[in-house]
């Protein structure tokens, strides 16, 4: 989806930026008058209505660019924020406005003992700019017979990542209105990052709010490793770590999907993705089927067995044969896209670690939501703690 509204069209090439370097912004189409100012997302009090906005605090004065044209590279300084997600917001002459999101990361990787990791491969994969000119979105979405997406192009609607109003903004509001002290990551982290065995020193939780579908093989071991390194994992929505990409350059490769190459994903989540909902809108309410397992994660939360909280559906995962033998199912959406398949919230424990996935989009989305918020602040406080915790 395009927004029909004017828009200024930019993007950072890089997933990540770190604080004081310098960026390159470039445009995609030219505009007259056209002014830049950086933000960071997630301040706002308000959760978002329009899918092509993204809102926030400004963190720089608004400075003027000029005109500018297609191709034009404009050189900005990056300043000395806090890590977080962070957009240039532009506007030009017409009402013309648009976004250039990017996370920046923290000056050294550890300096929070939670890291929150963005989805940045899963939303280039959904960007759906055509810019061969053939009137086909550049992804294999809109192409079938295509394997490859470039990283760092300007998002669609006017710059927005696709479905932040839904998967990402509603956490990143939640993380900020609660004083959350966490670094942010982009995947190029996990990309760069020596071992898991590093990872687990740096960080006692990672946490993956949205649509993590797109892995590279490192970032795959890291993540497996880290877990064996006794880190704990949170996965608030579904179907992640289903694909194997390559990254080359900025050209990221659509390989094989982890469970057909001897990977498959429910070793490491719990659950693994099975369907979505080809566009029916087919959602319903997570039902618990077991307390017991870990009550600590429904306490204070007012949910016992048989209760009702939120409503998931998109796409959903459930265990199988591959996931961990003491897995245990806290929560269904019983037959969620009427084929008698249930979409399954789990829990698991490994060596010191613990893993919990959410089994449907989005508990990151539904965490404002009175019972979801309560679990994620319970599992937030369990996990952040150090290893061997029961």
């Amino acid at each position: 989806m395009d927004s029909k509204r004017p828009k200024v069209e930019a993007s950072f090439p890089r997933q990540s930026y770190g604080p004081g370097s310098r960026a390159r912004l470039i445009f995609v189409s030219p505009a007259r008058r056209v002014t830049l100012q950086f933000f960071r997302a997630g301040t706002e009090a308000m959760r978002i209505r329009a899918s092509d906005l993204m809102l926030g605090s400004s963190v720089t004065e608004r400075r003027s660019l000029g005109n500018v044209s297609a191709g034009l590279k404009v050189s900005v300084r990056i300043g000395n924020w806090p890590s977080g997600v962070y957009f240039a917001r532009l506007t030009a002459r017409g009402g013309r406005i648009g976004y250039a999101p990017f996370v920046l990361r923290p000056r050294r990787l550890g300096e929070h003992r939670i890291a929150v990791v963005m989805p940045t491969q899963t939303w280039q994969a959904y960007n759906f700019r055509d810019e061969n000119g053939d009137r086909i979105g550049d992804t294999w979405y809109a192409d079938a017979s295509r394997d490859t997406v470039r990283l760092g192009r300007a998002f669609l609607n006017r710059g927005v990542p696709p479905h932040y109003k839904y998967y990402d903004e509603p956490f990143l509001r939640w993380l900020q209105a609660t004083g959350k002290k966490v670094d942010y990551l982009s995947d190029a982290e996990l990309n760069r990052v020596s071992s898991g065995r590093e990872l687990a020193r740096d960080y006692a939780l990672i946490v993956f709010p949205g649509h993590h579908e797109y892995a590279t093989t490192h970032e795959y071991d890291v993540v497996t490793s880290f877990r064996n390194h006794s880190g704990n994992l949170m996965f608030l929505s579904a179907n992640n770590f289903f694909w194997q990409v390559r990254i080359h350059g900025d050209v990221m490769t659509r390989v094989a999907r982890w469970r057909d190459i001897g990977r498959p994903e429910a070793a490491l989540i719990g659950v693994e993705y099975f369907d979505w909902d080809h566009a029916t809108g087919r959602r319903g309410p997570w039902i618990v089927r077991n307390v017991s397992a870990a009550p600590w994660i429904f306490a204070g939360s007012g949910l016992g067995f048989a209760s009702r909280f939120a409503s998931g559906g998109i796409e959903a995962d459930s265990t199988d044969a591959h996931s961990p033998a003491n897995v245990r199912v806290l929560a269904r959406i019983p037959n969620i896209f009427g084929d008698g398949r249930s979409a399954e919230m789990t829990y698991y424990q490994h060596d010191g670690a613990k893993v919990f996935a959410a089994g449907a989009f989005t508990l990151a989305g539904s965490v404002w939501q009175p019972p979801v918020k309560r679990m994620i602040e319970n599992l937030w406080a369990r996990l952040a703690e150090t290893a061997g915790t029961q």
